[in-house]
């Protein structure tokens, strides 16, 4: 029972020293933060964006014809 308890321990403290995933996570997690970064600029910039273009719009639009 002991040998068996000890075989655990080692494997937990191997596994706790592994460090061969951890690059691969911290990647994640920056590219998830660059990812709502990104998103909060297109929310903010988007709509000023958009309303420029449908002002223009509407000065094209009153603009005469002939």
């Amino acid at each position: 029972m002991e040998k068996q308890s000890s075989k655990k321990s080692r494997r937990v403290r191997e596994l706790l020293a592994d460090t061969q995933g951890l690059s691969t996570v911290e990647y994640v997690i920056i590219l998830c933060l660059i990812a709502v970064v990104c998103f909060a600029v297109w929310q903010r910039f988007g709509n000023m964006i958009k309303g420029k273009i449908d002002g223009s719009t509407n000065t094209l639009d009153a603009m005469p014809t002939s």
